[in-house]
């Protein structure tokens, strides 16, 4: 015999919002990568006398009509915004990958050459300005973070 199974079904799970669990992790997850992952750029321009939010200003100039005019609280907020989008990006990735970490730094590395790398540098002087190896490791430290968030909420 065989069971009745609905027209158009199949064994695959259907496609749905992320449950309420889920949504504060990818939040949690994008607030640690974005408060850890500036450690690197902070410690570095620290060490050298350097103004240590001089990234987060750079940062607040990638706001339409802020070329121009860095800021400290503009930067944060693109800061936020940037962590949000490309921790949903990565913690799907990387909670099946069999070494997340590992998986999420080289995908900080990939984020840093199109953010950093050809997207800033290109269009962006205040971000061009900045010494480029912290933004890197910035950039690596956020997807060993995910990375390491990822794997602790595995389903």
């Amino acid at each position: 015999m065989t069971a009745d199974v609905p027209r158009g079904a199949t064994d695959r799970p259907a496609l749905t919002a992320p449950a309420l669990g889920e949504g504060r992790a990818l939040v949690a997850t994008a607030v640690w990568a974005g408060l850890l992952s500036g450690v690197p750029s902070t410690a570095e321009a620290l060490l050298r006398g350097r103004d240590p939010l001089a990234a987060t200003r750079a940062a607040g100039t990638l706001l339409p009509g802020r070329r121009r005019r860095p800021g400290v609280v503009a930067g944060a907020a693109v800061h936020t915004g940037m962590s949000l989008l490309w921790t949903a990006v990565l913690t799907p990735v990387l909670r099946g990958r069999r070494h997340p970490v590992l998986a999420g730094a080289v995908a900080g590395v990939a984020i840093a050459a199109l953010d950093v790398g050809l997207v800033a540098r290109r269009w962006f002087p205040s971000v061009r300005a900045l010494p480029p190896a912290p933004q890197w490791a910035d950039h690596l430290a956020f997807g060993a973070v995910v990375g390491a968030c990822a794997r602790r909420h595995r389903r």
